[in-house]
């Protein structure tokens, strides 16, 4: 069974509770570029500690660059993923 109206705006209101901030995202890539924050931030611990270890060669700090650009697509991915549990939880 398909979800309501309601259930869809339930789920949308509580996904932009819990999806996280664009600006704290940037604020942490400005500020915290070299211990990769941001990225742990928003759930991708994994390709933080990579970043940090290739950012000793100079490949890391042109990753951190490219990431400005990347920020925006990470948010929707976590939005995605809580939309998706939350879209579980509803469904009976």
């Amino acid at each position: 069974m398909p979800l309501t109206t309601e259930e869809k705006m339930l789920i949308e209101m509580r996904v932009a509770n819990e999806s996280p901030s664009t600006a704290t995202a940037y604020l942490l890539w400005i500020f915290l570029w070299f211990v990769s924050a941001h990225r742990f931030y928003l759930g991708r611990p994994g390709s933080a500690i990579l970043q940090i270890l290739c950012f000793f060669i100079v490949i890391g700090f042109v990753w951190v660059l490219i990431d400005a650009f990347l920020i925006p697509g990470m948010i929707r991915d976590k939005q995605d993923e809580i939309r998706r549990r939350l879209e579980r939880a509803a469904i009976p």
